[in-house]
């Protein structure tokens, strides 16, 4: 009998994701941390929606105050050492000195306006001194690969002959750097969508949304890991976190899972798969797709809309290879009597959901993301008065505004570490030296080029969180994309999705890890399992980069229904040959048909979707006679 522990969703999330590896308070200093965090997040709400301040001042005072609160929450190593209530000297010193460095420039705006590049000794040591407190508390909250990158852009600033007096003025006193496209998305748009997920985690959605998916998929083939995947795409809509994703499903389904006999590794990999999708489908998606709607000026609701279809079909995907892996096991359901109604679930707590729907409606009647995540931020707040079990109370309110600013430090730090390196190449234009190289490399050609950036992606990926992956590869390599004539928004999808799918990509995928730690099992085998299952996440980005009507651009509703249409089905079929089980079980050549048909399917034209419907009805139809009793064809 296993009777190990199954650590607790804090301790997961401490172990895997170094943002939520935070110190222990009691007591007193938990309300006065508390205190902080609160008054950190209503600043941020005067500064957004009330005040009209300088954008730079606006942007170095979150900075500045993002670095105090670090480090009084982050411990030098990972793993809180157990002492409660304790932060040492020197941390209370560092956030006190970064603070200052960053409010600087706060306190004598015009004056380094006016004196731009001809700064003084001081304004250069408040600038090397921020800087430097910058890349440690980056270490602690988000690792060392990013810091890595960051330092060979600056050290190349420094070889190609730009003094240290320019570095300094660019990467910290001008919205190019440190306070630049990343930290401006972050102290508006960001900040405001991690309320909302706050509140709606503290209001019973993610329970709700779990009780609906067992309500729709519970009672079927293989029912717990459909309903980790419904769950996960649902949780997905307001989480944009791999591993919280997986932690916070996972925890339930994972056991459930294990009981109904999936081996440990198939289902933490489902549920990390499942998971790692939260982050590409709408509406909120990841905290990157903010920044590309910055970056590429398309409207995130745009952006959002153009991510349906691909998100839809990536789930679809990861359902269809448990679907056929449940069938070729003979895993059962739950039992129906044990599941909730889906009629009095959605009576009683379909509320809920509300406040997604205004989301939604405001941000496609074209309001401003701010504006649309506060209104939905309150819609949250007085559904969920509607009954008492869902009802806020002082203290969860309290804490969902806490947590919210918790949540906010690793972005907001990443974003700023990230601007030092989007700043770095528009100094030096070392950017387009990168570009040149990499056609070179590819010789010009396509598909040699997406997958030189897709390898780029993912690698950058591993140790990188999805937003600075996306500030980086979005400056450096979507441009060399968009040079083949490739449509912007496809280009900047392209190097959005391959940095998410390193969460589940070995040899370090963080979600996937997550998942195995919860299944008490082996996690590279999770990773490589969750890798094959999430193929569908590989397979899309070519899709839609070759045909750019999968993200509605320039596409006639006709073209929509038949690429969703040929795209599933080609899903379905791909999903079948993996799994080697259709109708029945798949001798080798009825899986290379199957395989062979679904990708020809999947890529959407004329001839690929022919030829592929006749390779897939080739594997059907030796199916069919195989579950006949008759000798199969193939």
């Amino acid at each position: 009998m296993d009777t190990e522990r199954i650590p607790t969703e804090q301790e997961l999330l401490a172990q895997f994701d170094r943002e939520s590896n935070v110190r222990i308070f009691t007591g007193v200093y938990d309300k006065l941390v508390k205190a902080l965090l609160f008054a950190f997040m209503m600043y941020v709400l005067w500064m957004t929606l009330i005040a009209t301040p300088n954008e730079q001042v606006r942007r170095s005072s979150f900075v500045g105050l993002m670095v105090l609160l670090g480090f009084i929450m982050y411990p030098r190593k990972l793993g809180n050492s157990g002492r409660v209530n304790y932060i040492p000297w020197y941390d209370i010193v560092l956030g006190l000195l970064g603070c200052a460095a960053f409010f600087h420039f706060v306190v004598d705006f015009e004056g380094l306006i006016e004196r731009s590049t001809m700064l003084t000794r001081f304004d250069v040591w408040c600038g090397v001194v921020g800087g430097l407190i910058l890349v440690e508390l980056c270490r602690r909250v988000v690792g060392i690969p990013i810091l890595v990158v960051a330092g060979a852009f600056v050290f190349y600033a420094f070889y190609d002959g730009f003094s240290v007096r320019r570095v300094i003025h660019h990467l910290f006193y001008t919205t190019d750097g440190i306070i630049g496209t990343p930290i401006g998305v972050c102290s508006t748009f960001i900040v405001l969508f991690i309320l909302l997920a706050s509140f709606l985690e503290k209001s019973g959605v993610a329970k709700f949304f779990i009780d609906l998916a067992n309500s729709v998929a519970g009672f079927a083939s293989g029912g717990p890991a459909k309903v980790a995947i419904i769950s996960s795409a649902f949780e997905g809509m307001y989480s944009g976190s791999s591993v919280a994703n997986t932690v916070c499903s996972g925890s339930v389904t994972i056991p459930i899972m294990k009981k109904m006999n999936y081996k440990p590794e198939f289902a933490a990999a489902v549920e990390a798969a499942a998971s790692t999708g939260g982050q590409i489908m709408p509406p909120i998606m990841g905290a990157a797709a903010f920044l590309m709607a910055e970056i590429t000026n398309i409207p995130y609701a745009t952006i959002a809309l153009a991510a349906t279809l691909p998100a839809v079909l990536y789930f679809a995907g990861i359902f269809m290879m448990v679907h056929f892996e449940s069938k070729k096991l003979g895993l059962k359901g739950l039992p129906r009597e044990s599941l909730p109604k889906l009629h009095l679930l959605l009576i009683r707590h379909g509320y809920l959901f509300i406040p997604v729907l205004v989301l939604v409606y405001l941000m496609g009647a074209g309001r401003t993301p701010s504006y649309s995540a506060c209104l939905a931020v309150l819609a949250t707040i007085v559904v969920s008065s509607l009954r008492k079990s869902t009802r806020l109370t002082k203290t969860t309110f309290i804490e969902a505004v806490t947590n919210a600013t918790r949540n906010t430090v690793g972005i907001a730090i990443a974003c700023a570490v990230a601007g030092t390196i989007v700043g770095t190449v528009t100094l030096t234009g070392v950017g387009q030296l990168l570009i040149n190289s990499l056609v070179s490399l590819s010789h010009n050609n396509l598909l040699l080029a997406l997958f030189l950036t897709m390898i780029a992606c993912i690698v950058l990926g591993m140790g990188i969180p999805t937003t600075a992956n996306y500030v980086i590869m979005a400056t450096i390599t979507a441009p060399i994309v968009v040079q083949m004539g490739i449509p912007l928004l496809a280009a900047h999808m392209f190097v959005f999705y391959f940095g998410i799918v390193a969460d589940i990509t070995p040899p370090v995928a963080l979600a996937a890890y997550a998942g195995a730690a919860i299944a008490k099992c082996n996690p590279i085998k999770t990773a490589i399992t969750a890798t094959r299952l999430a193929i569908a996440a590989f397979l899309m980005p070519y899709m839609f980069v070759m045909n750019p009507a999968m993200l509605l651009i320039d596409a006639s509703a006709g073209q929509v229904v038949q690429i969703a249409l040929t795209s599933f089905i080609g899903m379905t079929s791909l999903a079948a040959g993996l799994e080697g089980y259709m109708l029945t079980r798949m001798s080798p050549l009825e899986r290379l048909a199957a395989v062979a048909g679904g990708l020809l399917l999947i890529d959407p034209h004329l001839l690929t979707d022919v030829i592929g419907v006749g390779c897939i009805l080739l594997a059907v139809g030796t199916q069919i006679v195989k579950r006949r009793g008759d000798r199969p064809v193939l």
